[in-house]
């Protein structure tokens, strides 16, 4: 099956079709992990986006229900060097091709996924068209050029849980056999956790802290928060602009100060608007499992997860509130704030990070310990 990818400025690469037959839509954006394809396959924070993976083999290991961050993919689409059609992990129970081809998703492989990620890098990123039954280049740019700009686009209410429910699972072993088994701490706290797109293995560390957890749609007031009787509130990553996301800025202005609050990802730049701060695009964003980002107190270094295209302007911050915690050593953009007086933190990066890297596992340990202090 022949493929072909076609972006808004008119650049366009031809290779061959795998997964889903049809076309797929959306910003074309890069990650460059070694590993955990399926980590990304299923992060709702990629909603919008079609990935191109920097690695250049993919499905060598197949998938498997445990690693995904969701009940399917988000991505829109794929793009890879070399797509494997055959699987070799004794955790796989289905090939990648055919887990995307019953989600309907499209993947372009044998291309120069080098070219393709040094024009996304000089040019920023940009809409793209990946088709398998169109071969008209002209007719999939024109195609790229009508898909709506991620600035502006509120996604996070597309992509969260449309009810509240409770989870109860907790960390996992990936040994072959159960014999080195993950214990998770009783159940100390309750969180009420935003779903604006949240990630499975934040759910499971949260459980694994001894955290009792209520998850509520992304629209969910701030008063039936409190009506739940939290210990602590969590804000989820999640796709698309924070701006538009006015609702949750609502919220989260009338819990600080009333509950414990930490926020990833999107949930640091909603929280960083509703400390009165602003937020801008960067030009290809942060999308891998190897940034390096600085403690600004401890100047210790950790290596962190990241998928996101939005950042905190951080000289929007009212300084007299706000502590800077965590900065990007490849960008000097904004990763981490703390408010001077609120017990409220939140960061840009995704420490739950699945598959790794681990460094910043403390931070959920670090909620727990304002949840003790809080109500104590």
């Amino acid at each position: 099956m022949q493929a072909i990818l076609a972006l808004e400025d008119g650049r366009v690469f031809r290779g061959k079709g795998y997964g889903a037959k049809g076309e797929c839509y959306g910003e074309v954006v890069f990650n460059t992990s070694i590993t955990g394809y399926q980590e990304i396959f299923t992060d709702p924070s990629y909603s919008g986006q079609i990935v191109v993976l920097t690695n250049p083999e993919i499905g060598n290991y197949g998938t498997n229900q445990d690693d995904n961050e969701a009940t399917r993919p988000w991505i829109e689409g794929l793009i890879v060097r070399e797509f494997s059609k055959v699987s070799s992990n004794w955790r796989s129970q289905q090939v990648a091709e055919e887990y995307l081809e019953q989600f309907k998703v499209p993947v372009l492989s044998d291309i120069d996924t080098r070219a393709l990620v040094r024009h996304l890098r000089d040019h920023g990123v940009m809409r793209g068209v990946v088709s398998t039954i169109e071969t008209d280049s002209e007719k999939l740019v024109a195609k790229a050029n009508s898909i709506p700009k991620m600035d502006g686009t509120d996604l996070a209410k597309e992509v969260s849980t449309k009810r509240p429910y409770v989870w109860e699972v907790g960390e996992r072993s990936h040994e072959p056999v159960a014999q080195v088994g993950v214990k998770d701490e009783p159940e100390r706290f309750h969180v009420v956790a935003y779903d604006f797109g949240i990630k499975q293995n934040i759910l499971r560390k949260l459980r694994g802290e001894g955290c009792r957890v209520t998850v509520v749609p992304a629209q969910t007031l701030a008063e039936d928060v409190l009506a739940l009787k939290p210990d602590g509130v969590f804000l989820s990553n999640g796709p698309g602009d924070p701006e538009p996301c006015t609702y949750a800025i609502d919220s989260i202005r009338r819990l600080m100060g009333r509950q414990p609050i930490f926020g990833i990802c999107l949930g640091h730049q909603l929280t960083g608007i509703a400390l009165g701060g602003k937020t801008f695009k960067l030009k290809f964003g942060h999308h891998g499992g190897n940034h390096p980002v600085k403690q600004l107190k401890t100047g210790k270094i950790e290596i962190t997860a990241h998928n996101h295209n939005f950042a905190v302007d951080p000289e929007s911050l009212p300084q007299s509130e706000v502590e800077l915690t965590h900065m990007d050593l490849n960008d000097s953009t904004l990763e981490g704030l703390r408010h001077r007086n609120l017990p409220l933190f939140s960061v840009q990066y995704h420490p739950e990070a699945a598959p790794g890297p681990h460094d910043s596992h403390y931070l959920f340990k670090d909620f727990v310990k304002m949840m003790e202090e809080w109500k104590g």
